[in-house]
């Protein structure tokens, strides 16, 4: 396991100090930039009366002026407490550095994608042993791509059995195909016992069903009429996708198209893309090479050193990528988000000069094994090689990554998470009985059910406190937990403390996986075993005035505070909810010179990266940090809940956040 130097316990006392002129601090109150401050972007009301001169509901820039006299510093606006907001001023972040990171359903041409032709006749058996032909539905057939393991596809096992209750006295038939020959029969079987499921379904090793059809992803649907015709094909609805989750669909095509054939129309929508992973079916043979990149020599170690930590039996990841077939029944998958450059997970900015990188953490691929690996996914046979050549299999912890922990901090229950929709937050509050203060050198959350935990901050509160559901920008956090990142393992002389007495309260995310499961996690900790030098802390930066206007595809927020001591900097952590794009932290130190030190392009809300230094940054007392994020309010936005809205800083996810957590140490007094 990696040592991670980061930091916890929060320390609020930075500053703002900015002279602005008057112009700026009007634009940053001017929110919807129209020229006028209403009441609404200005709540103090004695503060707007002042300065609604002409009592007609709102403030005007030469109103603004006349009263403050056109001197910013002693502007009432200003002594607010604004800390940041959208700034008119050229961004540190520019439109055209941000990338997208999210996908979801795309209307297609149906002659492009086969709508009307006849699908042969494929005879197939299914999983109980029975055997069928496309033919045998009388009405229709209703056939969905399914998986065991795809995460998108998972979250639609609820959706498909609620859809199998609507069309059993519609004479449709509901078929479910599984093109992966590598998910096991006991991952199948549980899944559809979890979800209900009982209609036909056939594991489709061979991709007969798969090629017939033409599938393209996990997820994709097909309704075929009982002569066999391509009706519709394309996605279930818009509620999953790429990166996102919506708490119910704005768009159903698959029942919209269903409905119409019913009524003996043609629908509306007949042809989509399907966000899911892509299935690996046979390519026309122009479109490949030859390579000397093998399995067994080349892309096993690659992905044994840079994937299967989290991919395999066990992990954090939804399926194994330390078997041959699971890595062929994966490759096309493996190829987008390799070329996307979404996998590994790591969104800084790449150094070009891998001597200058200062990431700890970065586990980005080098170029020559993101070269050497879609060479062989994209090659004419991908060469097996000589298994003799194949990496020694590694062993992983069966529980603790940590080790066996001192002590054990459980929920006081189990959570129920719903199959779908919205689920608000989960704060637990558990007494730990210490009866000293303890210093803690390592952590470790484990969640019982990974894939419906988003996140969780914890908090340590000292005996007798008033333990509340914490604004998390206003505090920082003890302990953090997202996937892939659940443990922190501090070097000698560094560690947390755990007053005597002290209750922890948690903060738990819960997102629905589609089936219905019950969550209990618990954190692990390790004792530190002399008395620690430095103690680690977290501080948030946060902008809690932001506002987002609606459909606002690129939309820049800024916060800035002054850093009130010395501080050795080791890690940074962004937060944003699901509108986030980009993310930078700057420093102006105090002799006036500036430095980025880190630059997000793309900010991927499932994956909340903690960002470590090699080595400490010293930031000196009198610096300024700056944080600056980029927001996507647009429709474009596929895991934008509502573009139309005006949004505002809230814990939900349907508001939106902007903190950026530094994560430093201070020495203790000896």
């Amino acid at each position: 396991m990696r040592s991670f130097l980061v930091l916890g316990i929060v320390l609020s006392s930075f500053t703002s100090a900015f002279a602005q002129s008057a112009d700026t601090v009007f634009e940053k109150f001017d929110r919807d930039g129209d020229g006028r401050v209403t009441s609404e972007e200005l709540p103090s009301k004695p503060t707007f009366q002042r300065y609604d001169t002409n009592k007609d509901g709102a403030i005007t820039l030469a109103e603004y002026k006349a009263v403050t006299g056109n001197t910013p510093a002693e502007s009432p606006l200003r002594r607010l407490g604004k800390k940041g907001g959208a700034t008119a001023n050229a961004p540190s972040i520019k439109p055209e550095d941000l990338k997208k990171i999210t996908s979801g359903p795309e209307v297609l041409k149906p002659g492009e994608v086969g709508i009307g032709r006849m699908i042969p006749d494929v005879a197939f058996t299914d999983l109980a042993g029975k055997s069928h032909r496309l033919s045998d539905s009388r009405k229709g057939t209703v056939i969905i791509m399914t998986s065991a393991t795809c995460p998108v596809s998972k979250r639609y096992a609820s959706s498909i059995a609620e859809l199998h209750k609507e069309i059993a006295g519609q004479g449709l038939t509901l078929l479910l195909v599984n093109p992966l020959a590598s998910e096991k029969p006991e991952e199948i079987k549980a899944q559809l016992a979890a979800a209900g499921l009982t209609a036909t379904y056939v594991q489709d090793k061979e991709k007969a069903l798969a090629g017939a059809l033409e599938a393209r992803t996990t997820t994709e649907v097909f309704l075929l009429d009982a002569a066999r015709t391509l009706v519709y094909r394309g996605a279930f609805d818009d509620q999953y996708g790429i990166n996102y989750n919506l708490d119910a669909p704005k768009h159903r095509y698959l029942r919209d198209a269903i409905a119409a054939f019913l009524r003996g129309d043609k629908p509306a929508v007949q042809a989509s893309a399907a966000p899911g992973c892509e299935l690996d079916l046979p390519e026309k043979p122009t479109s490949q090479t030859a390579t000397a990149v093998t399995y067994h020599r080349d892309v096993a170690r690659i992905l044994q050193q840079n994937c299967v930590t989290c991919h395999r039996d066990g992990g954090v990841a939804p399926f194994a990528l330390d078997d041959l077939d699971e890595v062929q029944d994966r490759a096309k998958t493996i190829r987008r988000v390799v070329t996307e450059g979404t996998m590994p997970p790591w969104f800084a900015g790449i150094e070009k000069d891998a001597a200058k990188n200062p990431w700890a953490n970065d586990c980005s691929l080098s170029p020559r094994d993101k070269a050497d690996l879609l060479a062989w996914i994209d090659s004419k046979d991908r060469p097996v090689g000589n298994p003799t050549e194949a990496p020694l299999k590694r062993s992983y912890p069966s529980e603790w990554s940590i080790g066996k922990p001192d002590m054990i901090v459980q929920l006081s229950k189990a959570y129920d998470i719903k199959a779908t929709g919205f689920m608000p937050y989960a704060h637990d509050v558990v007494e730990t009985e210490l009866t000293e203060d303890r210093w803690v050198q390592s952590y470790e959350i484990l969640p019982s059910a990974r894939d419906v935990v988003h996140h969780v901050i914890v908090r340590v509160h000292e005996k007798g406190s008033e333990v509340r559901k914490a604004d998390e920008g206003s505090e920082g956090y003890w302990a953090i937990y997202v996937p892939g990142n659940g443990a922190s393992v501090y070097p000698e002389g560094f560690a947390r403390k755990i007053p005597a007495g002290a209750k922890v309260s948690f903060q738990i995310h819960y997102t629905p996986s589609g089936v219905a499961k019950k969550e209990r996690l618990k954190m692990g900790l390790v004792f530190a075993k002399h008395p620690p030098t430095y103690e680690v802390r977290t501080a948030p930066l946060a902008n809690i005035r932001l506002a987002i206007p609606p459909g606002a595809p690129r939309h820049i927020e800024t916060h800035s505070q002054r850093v009130p001591f010395d501080m050795p900097v080791t890690g940074f952590m962004p937060h944003m909810h699901t509108r986030g794009a980009g993310f930078r932290y700057e420093v102006t130190y105090p002799d006036g010179k500036n430095e980025v030190l880190l630059d997000i392009p793309r900010y991927d809300f499932n994956w909340q990266l903690r960002y470590e230094l090699k080595q400490p940054k010293l930031i000196p007392k009198g610096s300024t940090l700056k944080i600056t994020a980029a927001f996507d309010n647009s429709a474009g936005n596929k895991a934008n809940p509502d573009p139309t809205k005006l949004v505002k800083w809230g814990s939900q996810t349907v508001d939106e956040m902007m903190i950026g957590y530094v994560e430093y140490f201070r020495p203790l007094s000896p």
